[in-house]
């Protein structure tokens, strides 16, 4: 390892598995002092359980490496605040978060409640900006600071039965913008990574058809430890000029994901009537609408 991130101290949300604890574990290894924040809640957020947590603290222990757990919600004001202090008690500053933690409560879209919603939306959305503003006053004062935040092609490109996860992950990456717009004045950073992994969040995964199985194989091939390179990469100071970006990794592919821009116009010098939009505007522009695709019929080939 090359100590990219010495001396660092990172939390990490939902580090207790999968993806969170492999960034964790690789932001240990390359000298960072990490902050395992983890509930050991259920994939769809009921229970809690110290053990994942602890499990992920105990590899970085046997690798020498230096953490703290945090088991508070990322899903309050009040909690994430004591998540980014968990960083302060245990290791005097904060430079950097992650935030990982994510719940599923996939439903299609005509049977999603109320409960389906606002749990999903809490976790990932409401969480993200909890843990970020906590941090944000730290690192306005010491001028630096790094934030990744967990994005999903469900969000940026579209899936069945994820109305709540995907208007949450399309989110994240607005929340990002915004953070790096109004924090490069202080040397921080925001960015996103669209991760594909074979972890419990994707465990899911219906495997009935042959057409089914062969997806979920070559999901299997995609193991979570793919993904961390990409986030110690941003917590990292040669990362110093990366903000505001939305990255994919999938496998060994790395994809920078493009943002919503102009892609045709039409107009007309006296205006439009809702008779001329049906009969000018949308004929011209149709042939450059997004077609009604999920993120499996946009990334068609297989993982490299």
């Amino acid at each position: 390892m090359t100590g990219m991130v010495q001396g660092k101290v990172v939390v990490v949300t939902g580090a207790g598995g999968g993806i969170g604890r492999e960034i964790a574990i690789m932001l240990a290894n390359e000298g960072a002092k990490v902050v395992i924040n983890d509930l050991g809640v259920s994939v769809t957020g009921e229970g809690g359980s110290a053990t994942p947590a602890e499990q992920t603290k105990a590899i970085i222990n046997q690798r020498g490496g230096e953490s703290a757990i945090s088991t508070e919600s990322v899903a309050s004001w009040n909690s994430a605040r004591h998540i980014i202090q968990c960083a302060l008690d245990n290791f005097g500053r904060i430079d950097g978060v992650v935030n990982n933690a994510g719940i599923l409560r996939d439903v299609i879209f005509h049977k999603m409640t109320d409960d389906d919603w606002t749990s999903v939306i809490n976790v990932h959305l409401s969480g993200s900006f909890y843990v970020s503003r906590a941090a944000a006053e730290h690192f306005r004062k010491q001028e630096s600071g790094s934030f990744v935040h967990m994005s999903s092609t469900s969000g940026l490109i579209g899936n069945f039965g994820q109305a709540n996860y995907s208007a949450a992950k399309l989110g994240i990456t607005a929340l990002s913008k915004s953070i790096a717009l109004d924090m490069q004045r202080y040397n921080v950073r925001s960015n996103c990574i669209a991760p594909f992994a074979w972890s419990r969040m994707t465990g899911a995964i219906p495997a009935n058809t042959p057409e089914q199985k062969a997806r979920v194989a070559k999901i299997q091939q995609m193991t979570p430890d793919k993904n961390a390179p990409m986030a110690v990469f941003l917590q990292s100071d040669r990362a110093k000029d990366v903000t505001g970006q939305v990255f994919a990794c999938r496998n060994n592919e790395i994809f920078l994901m493009s943002s919503p821009r102009p892609i045709r116009s039409v107009h007309r010098d006296n205006g439009w009537t809702p008779a001329t939009v049906a009969d000018h505007a949308i004929p011209t522009l149709q042939a450059s609408f997004m077609p009604l695709d999920r993120s499996g019929e946009v990334f068609t080939w297989d993982p490299i």
